[in-house]
């Protein structure tokens, strides 16, 4: 174990931690969103809220990953998908393939789509994502970043 990495962990622990509940809140504020309605600016307000946030949330998750494996491994994963796969194994996320696609929607939402599009985005983040990163919540607390 790199000692010199626990408090960048630890850091990187509790960036997750604080990025989940901003996207949690954010969750509790939207509701399905409308591809044949046109929304005001303010009622677009908490769809964007969450898109910045679900962007950021997988950006931190990431970034913990990479100091995470290389804390207990001591070497790094040559791909993403290496280091998704590892840290599945480790319990922290239940399924590889659902990250991609989480990393994938943060890469599409910053360009423009069409209505159905974006409902679709949304949907995903409403749905299969939202309860991915609650189980990612859930692996997180049990994580140890003290020195064995």
């Amino acid at each position: 174990m790199n000692r010199e990495l626990i408090p960048l962990a630890a850091n990187g622990k509790k960036k997750c931690e604080a990025g989940l509940t901003l996207v949690e809140a954010s969750l509790r504020r939207v509701q399905r969103y409308d591809p044949s309605r046109s929304y005001t600016p303010d009622e677009l307000e908490p769809y964007d809220a969450l898109a910045d946030r679900f962007v950021r949330i997988v950006e931190i998750a990431l970034r913990f990953f990479r100091t995470y494996e290389m804390l207990h491994e001591a070497v790094a994963s040559d791909t993403l998908r290496d280091r998704l796969h590892r840290m599945e194994k480790l319990g922290l996320i239940s399924a590889t393939s659902l990250w991609l696609d989480m990393r994938d929607v943060r890469n599409r939402i910053v360009h423009d789509y069409l209505p159905e599009q974006v409902a679709e985005m949304f949907g995903q983040i409403t749905g299969p994502f939202a309860a991915e990163l609650a189980r990612f919540r859930n692996g997180l607390a049990g994580v140890d970043i003290s020195p064995s």
